[in-house]
């Protein structure tokens, strides 16, 4: 068996739960690596990363470097001599930093790879209307996400799910398999398997505004599934009438197929309903420009579009 020496590296939310049970198990984490802290409000006060918190709590060593490949660093990486360096929703890594640990550097991903490769693999999943995903540890090498897999754990995805509820799953479920296999690396006996690249590999690059809007020149299906895809957030958005609308929840309506109108047009039938290729979209929960969250039968209550 071998004594690890544990780095870990990691910055948002998803990665606490990786960290705390690592300290949890006893496992020696020397060091946690993670981004420097960031100007947030009004007064742009500086906050620390969850994973910094939580590394705060367990009074581990923190390193928050702008420069990954910094001769100083490097150094001061090298210092703490770890065999092991784990990578969970972390930025990317040189290669003098991954191929530093005798044991090498693994990392969590949020699906069963090689599918959904990139930076949002959750948000794609559903947005591709998929009804399963999971978690990969897989060793880290040049081409990202593309490194031979420890292990994977599936999980379903519900009809109801969201990016909030799945993340939460995943994140929970992730930590349960970087212990797995931090315990397996621990005692040498492990899986290390090149990923099949036989199947047509879908990709989860990373989402930015434009890309949240939604084309209703598409199935109910679809529009409900790229909705739930990105709910809480970043949020789904259309504009109606000049302004512009964040939609949370919406469902395939029962609303007349045969209309006539646009695809993309709207209608005020007990509650909004807006027109796709198959049907109708009843939009159930929005939020409107300059206005909170709420249901749209909140909404008319006192209001218009």
């Amino acid at each position: 068996m071998t004594p690890l020496r544990i780095i870990f590296m990691g910055t948002p939310e998803f990665a606490v739960p990786c960290l705390e049970i690592l300290v949890e198990q006893k496992f020696n984490v020397v060091a946690v690596i993670t981004a420097p802290d960031k100007p947030q409000g009004r007064g742009q006060k500086l906050v620390p990363s969850p994973v910094k918190e939580a590394a705060l709590k367990h009074n581990l060593p923190i390193l928050q470097p702008t420069n990954l490949k910094s001769p100083a660093f490097i150094e001061e990486l090298k210092s703490y001599q770890a065999n092991l360096q784990i990578v969970v929703a972390f930025r990317m890594l040189p290669e003098v930093v991954w191929a530093m640990p005798a044991l090498g550097t693994f990392n969590l991903h949020a699906s069963l790879l090689p599918q959904y490769r990139g930076a949002a693999p959750i948000n794609w999943a559903i947005i591709n209307g998929e009804t399963e995903t999971g978690v990969t540890t897989f060793f880290l090498k040049h081409e990202i996400d593309t490194g031979s897999i420890i292990f994977q754990e599936k999980e379903p995805i519900h009809e109801s799910d969201t990016i909030g509820t799945l993340y939460e799953r995943l994140m929970h479920k992730g930590a349960k398999l970087v212990l797995k296999t931090v315990k397996a690396i621990e005692v040498g006996d492990y899986p290390s398997l090149p990923q099949n690249t036989s199947e047509e590999i879908k990709h989860a690059p990373k989402i930015f505004k434009e890309t949240c809007e939604i084309n209703w020149n598409q199935s109910a299906k679809k529009v409900v599934d790229f909705v739930r895809g990105l709910s809480p957030y970043p949020g789904a958005w259309t504009v109606l009438n000049g302004k512009t609308y964040k939609i949370f929840l919406c469902e395939k309506s029962m609303v007349d197929n045969q209309s006539i109108i646009d695809v993309g047009q709207w209608t005020i039938d007990k509650g909004l309903k807006i027109k796709v290729i198959d049907g109708w979209v009843n939009v159930l929960e929005f939020q409107p420009e300059g206005k909170k969250r709420m249901l749209v039968e909140e909404f008319f209550r006192g209001n218009k579009i």
